[in-house]
């Protein structure tokens, strides 16, 4: 059953062991302002098979990615997931494994961890992964927190052109804490690369950059990270889409000090924006500062292969505020998922997948500029799989428009701007389907 009811006599019973007469008896300690007077006002009572009928009748309310013609993304995208992933991931010994973070956990669970990480390393270039975050916007929070231990300059460069729901995320972080946020100014949907340089001084401990950023542009990551170097001390945070290094260059070849990004793009369902998984690597020199654990291989006293927790620096062991974080866990499930779906695309999948994400993003584009009254928003900046488009109504109108027609027809990103994700998974008559659809729509 997917749920346990207690019984009168089971809660006699435990109340009887706890010490208590009653249920008001065992919460005195609460405040009778706080506690519920009135009852929960709850419908009738149902069966089993009635309820599992409501849910799934209320279900059919629903309009998801799978079944509807989505051109959603903006941090969260719908690639294909081969079927073994999801038949890997739901072995009993993996789907009700305990969070993985004590040294004692499994070996299993260990060797994916490990193998996860050495994936990350090869995506990303860099020397060493963690076992993941909780998102990409923890962990770009967390890149920064590392970088003020690192070199204890507490002001960050931030772009405008980094996803909003990171930014959110990041000020929770540092709020308190004394690091100073500076936004760095666009010009064309990019980081405006003189207001960067203008900004930028001995006083700037990081400097984050997105890219693809959250419009889908691909920054020019060399030149950045030449201007972020010339400070000496100052590190340069890359967040990335892991599907665009099989076609873009890696992090490791623009000399980025950090490396973080959303995963859910790897082998991880949409799942309605959670959850996900952030992935987190560095250069080797830094590996005492990074937050999360880190998973070792070894031999043991035979000389077989075995795995440990090489470094688990939490609030909850001896360091206590010394700790480099406060992350308590991984999201294990999730990674399983990616290092699996990693193992069965390889690097010509993986290369594959990104190929097709962008040619179709460009179709698609290219499609749409030619309808009157749409235009591209940024004409002369390179892209991956996701781009803006200027349409003549109202974009929050226009999504609303399409729905009936069963097409999510993108982010809504400013008044008039519609913002488009377009995977492996889009086929033309799906993408015409669309541009048709926008056509009517628009009165072009």
């Amino acid at each position: 059953m997917p749920y346990i009811s207690n019984t009168d006599r089971d809660r006699r019973e435990m109340f009887a062991k706890i010490g208590v007469k009653n249920f008001d008896e065992l919460i005195q300690a609460i405040p009778a302002k706080f506690r519920l007077k009135d009852g929960l006002k709850l419908d009738k009572a149902l069966s089993e098979m009635e309820i599992t009928n409501k849910i799934k009748s209320q279900t059919c309310n629903n309009l998801c990615a799978q079944s509807a013609n989505s051109f959603l993304g903006a941090g969260v995208y719908d690639h294909f997931i081969p079927a073994a992933v999801d038949t890997i991931v739901s072995r009993p010994e993996f789907f009700t494994a305990y969070t993985p973070y004590q040294a004692e956990v499994s070996q299993g669970t260990l060797q994916f961890i490990y193998e996860y990480q050495t994936m990350i390393c090869e995506l990303t270039g860099m020397e060493i992964a963690n076992a993941s975050m909780y998102d990409a916007a923890s962990a770009v929070a967390e890149a920064i927190l590392m970088a003020v231990r690192k070199n204890k300059l507490e002001k960050a460069l931030l772009p405008a052109t980094l996803n909003p729901e990171f930014v959110k995320v990041i000020k929770s972080y540092t709020e308190g804490v004394g690091i100073q946020l500076v936004t760095i100014p666009a010009k064309d949907g990019l980081i405006d690369l003189e207001a960067l340089k203008g900004l930028l001084d001995e006083s700037v401990g990081s400097v984050v950059m997105q890219s693809p950023n959250f419009y889908g542009n691909i920054e020019d990551a060399k030149a950045i990270s030449e201007i972020v170097h010339g400070q000496p001390k100052c590190l340069f945070i890359a967040s990335v889409d892991p599907i665009s290094l099989a076609i873009l260059n890696s992090p490791a070849e623009y000399n980025a000090d950090i490396v973080v990004g959303e995963g859910q793009a790897l082998g991880n369902s949409m799942y309605m924006g959670g959850p996900l998984f952030g992935f987190f690597a560095t250069k080797l020199e830094m590996n005492r500062q990074m937050p999360g654990r880190i998973v070792g291989g070894t031999l043991d006293k035979v000389g077989n292969r075995a795995y440990a927790l090489t470094l688990q620096a939490r609030e909850q062991h001896i360091r206590r505020s010394k700790a480099t974080s406060n992350i308590c866990s991984n999201q294990s499930l999730c990674t399983l998922a990616a290092t699996v779906y990693m193992s069965l695309m390889g690097k010509e999948g993986l290369r594959e997948v990104a190929i097709q994400s962008t040619q179709k993003a460009h179709y698609l584009a290219d499609e749409l500029a030619k309808i009157p009254n749409i235009k591209l928003k940024y004409t002369h900046t390179p892209f991956f799989k996701e781009f803006v488009i200027t349409v003549p109504i109202k974009a929050k109108a226009l999504i609303e428009k399409m729905l009936p027609r069963g097409i999510y027809a993108g982010v809504e990103v400013g008044e008039y701007d519609l913002m488009l994700a377009v995977t492996e998974k889009k086929t033309k008559a799906a993408i015409d389907e669309f541009v048709c659809a926008m056509k009517e729509v628009c009165h072009a």
